[in-house]
This record gives C-alpha cells, sequence and structure tokens, in this order.
C-alpha cells in the first residue's frame, strides 16, 4: 500500500527547510568558526569529518541517494601498531564528548539540508553497509528524506534499542506533519539542553546495527 502524502510533506516541508537551515547557517555562522577553530587547534585536520549515508528512495532507480553527510571532527585518527584505527571509545577524546553532548559537532548538517540531502526533521541518516540489514518495514525510513532530528532522537536518543529507534522511524514517517515536526524541534532543544540519550548502556555512541 502506497504512502499517502500529506500537503505539508509534499509543499511546505521542503520549502522550510531551505528558509530556516539558511537562516541557521547564518545566526550560527559565528559559533560554527569557533568551533571550528577549536577543532583545528585540538585534534587536528580536516575539521570537517565527511561520510557516506543513505537518504530518501529514488523512485526512478528504487534505491537509496547515497550522499556525503557533514559533521565537525570529534575524534583523532589514532591507530594501533598495524596501523588500523583504534575504536571510538578510545579515538573520542574529552573535547569530542563534549562536542557530541551539545550536539555542536552536528552542525555543518545544515548546509546537507540546504543542498536538499537531508531535512530538518526525519529519521536520523545511519551507515551505508547497514542497508541490506533492514527488513522491508525498516527500510520505509528511507521514504523521506533523513534528518538533523527525528521522533528517535527526542524518544531517547542512543539510549534506546535499535527496535525502539525503528519503530519510532516508521511512526514518523507515517505521520509526518507540521504540528509533528514543530513538537520534535521544541523536543530537540530540551534533549540537548539537558544532553540526555547521549550514550547506549555500552557504548560511548551506539552499538552496531546487526539486522535485529
Amino acid at each position: 500500500m502506497e504512502r499517502k502524502i500529506g500537503i505539508y510533506e509534499k509543499f511546505i516541508k521542503r520549502f522550510l527547510d531551505i528558509v530556516l537551515s539558511l537562516v541557521a547557517i547564518i545566526l550560527l555562522s559565528p559559533v560554527m568558526l569557533i568551533t571550528a577553530i577549536l577543532v583545528r587547534v585540538k585534534l587536528g585536520s580536516p575539521v570537517i569529518f565527511t561520510q557516506e549515508r543513505p537518504g530518501k528512495i529514488d523512485k526512478k532507480t528504487g534505491k537509496e541517494k547515497i550522499f556525503k553527510m557533514y559533521k565537525f571532527r570529534s575524534m583523532t585518527d589514532a591507530r594501533d601498531e598495524n596501523g588500523n584505527l583504534l575504536p571510538d571509545d578510545v579515538r573520542l577524546t574529552s573535547f569530542g564528548r563534549k562536542l557530541r553532548s551539545t550536539s555542536l559537532d552536528e552542525l555543518p548538517e545544515l548546509f546537507n539540508i540546504l543542498k536538499g540531502d537531508m531535512s530538518i526533521v526525519g529519521p536520523r541518516p545511519l551507515l551505508v553497509q547497514y542497508l541490506p540489514l533492514y527488513s522491508e518495514k525498516q527500510r520505509h525510513r528511507h521514504d523521506v528524506r533523513p534528518g538533523f532530528t527525528g521522533l528517535a532522537q527526542v524518544s531517547g536518543r542512543n539510549s534506546i534499542s535499535w527496535k525502539e529507534k525503528f519503530d519510532w522511524d516508521i511512526e514518523y514517517v507515517n505521520k509526518i506533519s507540521f504540528i509533528g515536526d514543530l513538537s520534535i524541534v521544541f523536543r530537540t532543544v530540551a534533549v540537548v539542553l539537558g544532553r540526555s540519550g547521549i550514550s547506549s548502556d555500552t557504548s560511548e555512541t551506539m552499538e552496531d546495527f546487526t539486522g535485529e
């Protein structure tokens, strides 16, 4: 059954993404500049970390559009004696933890929103390597653009299970509305200020998804 798309999602949501991301880039440019300088001093270069992430499914190809997501770097390049990167928990410095807890590392994603890769609100873009692991239901999270924040992020962030995350993502996709997006934005502010749900019970961020 094809998902019903409302007027807000079809005609208004993308317009608001463009306007609000542009305004945010302008207003937050001093914050991003200071953050970039601190990252360069404390973690080195490159200041911006880029990683391929899957976006919205292209109706012509039936596949997720792969894009480069921008974030401020929050980890070192520390490697073992064989040249392999050390685990995330080791490479994540105290400065990096502060960036993540305040979500300042996410600010460059505003440019992804402006470009059309992402939306202000939507399921968070995960790793490309997870694509083959999704169930048919889970893959519906890619029926819409991934978001800077989403329903899963304001419902527990990294402290909830993968199943709960996907359930929240699918619920969002099926019930997109202006009021819903506005609520998520305000709830996001509260989550960021409260610095809640940053880590899972066993990891600094979130365990890898294994197809559960």
